[in-house]
């Protein structure tokens, strides 16, 4: 800073002081004004992350019998050398609810702008996400508040203030008493597979869109949905073919009431098998429809089938009633329904809500992530051997889930 700079700061430093001198010097309390409590001001302490959550979390029941609490952490690193993130802990009170630590911490872990790579180092004014799922046992309560601690390494420590290893709090957070809206399935019939769902560090959880100068992640909870044969398998023929995927046109059923806030019904058919290159943001859902479902949660249906959407905009649409079928336009290389509640009519500038089902039946798993990617071999999916098949109620879905939804309502 010059000293030309500085010396416009200094009137400012010298009244403030002359005001505290008055303030001292003034006359004591009176009778009738009883003497204020002292104030405590807290030092400050250097820290080298700083950061804040994305959004607050909103518990979900799931498949899996707990309560999950669902955000991300949006750390950046305020140094002008590298700092290791080697543990961050989340907390309620003294309970410690999660730890992720060395590889673990890594894998849930990716710095802004690329996704592709876990990583648990920050360089210089670098900035991370970090997915959290805190989970409760069933019946257990969900905490009002959560704290994070991380333990970190730095590069370059500064002498006096930062040192080369250190524990710092971050990120609080309150966790919202929001409820999830409950809704009924938007498909009937069996062996419908819940992919790139919900809680791991699938693409749709990974999804951060950098838009209209924040962040967003409409796709926190969302949803594709395929159909799998009676051997379970993803398509039976040419898998370039629509016809191949012997759900491709199966109807598509509104989730509740509401009224319809968007329609778009004039994108192709995408060929299967193939990524789509080069779409403009406002084709990626394909053809879609957005409805309202009240009290700030907007349902999204993703990648319908051209000229199949039956609904218009403004129309009150009733729970179980058919809008269109499923499809494979926009950013699909599947045919598959996307779906998702978010907090605005948005696909994308949006947060992604959790929702549960009202009941379905829980038929099976797959048994791993990256046994999903066999199917679009044409391969069978590996499932979880000895699963229980179960009734299910009022709770989410959970990626791997294979369900069977009743018919429409």
């Amino acid at each position: 800073m010059s000293r030309r700079a500085l010396s416009r700061l200094l009137p400012l430093a010298a009244s403030l002081l002359a005001a505290a001198t008055v303030a001292a010097c003034g006359s004591g309390p009176t009778e009738s004004e009883p003497e204020a409590a002292p104030v405590t001001v807290p030092p400050a302490v250097a820290t080298p992350l700083v950061g804040s959550a994305v959004a607050a979390p909103i518990p979900v029941p799931a498949t899996d019998g707990r309560t999950h609490l669902v955000y991300e952490l949006l750390l950046t690193n305020s140094l002008s050398g590298n700092a290791t993130l080697n543990s961050l802990t989340a907390r309620a009170g003294d309970r410690n609810l999660l730890t992720l630590s060395g590889d673990n911490l890594k894998y849930w872990t990716r710095t802004l702008g690329d996704n592709a790579v876990g990583t648990n180092v920050l360089g210089p004014g670098q900035s991370a996400v970090v997915w959290l799922d805190v989970v409760v046992d069933g019946g257990a309560a969900a905490p009002a508040e959560i704290t994070h601690s991380v333990d970190l390494t730095v590069s370059k420590p500064v002498p006096g203030v930062v040192p080369p290893r250190l524990t710092q709090e971050v990120a609080p957070v309150t966790v919202s008493d929001a409820k999830p809206i409950s809704i009924s399935p938007p498909l009937e019939g069996p062996n419908w597979l819940s992919a790139n769902s919900c809680c791991d560090m699938t693409a749709h959880r990974m999804a951060v869109n950098p838009l209209n100068g924040q962040l967003w992640l409409s796709e926190r909870f969302a949803v594709d949905y395929v159909q799998l044969t009676d051997d379970f398998r993803l398509f039976s023929g040419d898998p370039t073919k629509l016809e191949s995927y012997a759900y491709f046109g199966a109807p598509i059923r509104a989730v509740g009431g509401g009224k319809v806030i968007t329609v778009v019904d004039n994108l192709p058919e995408q060929v299967p098998s193939k990524t789509p290159v080069g779409l403009p943001l406002d084709q990626y859902g394909g053809n879609h429809v957005v409805q309202d479902l009240g009290d700030g949660n907007y349902a999204f249906y993703a990648h319908l089938k051209p000229g199949s959407i039956s609904v218009q905009v403004g129309d009150e649409l009733s729970a179980g009633q058919q809008i269109a079928e499923l499809g494979n336009s926009g950013n699909s290389d599947a045919p598959h329904l996307h779906f998702h509640v978010m907090d605005n009519p948005h696909p994308l500038a949006a947060n992604g809500l959790p929702f549960v089902f009202d009941e379905f039946r829980l038929d099976q798993q797959v048994a791993s992530v990256a046994g999903l990617e066999r199917l679009f071999t044409g391969q069978p999916a590996p499932l979880r051997p000895g699963f229980a098949v179960r009734d299910e109620a009022q709770v989410a879905p959970l990626v791997l889930d294979i369900m069977n939804y009743a018919g429409a309502q």
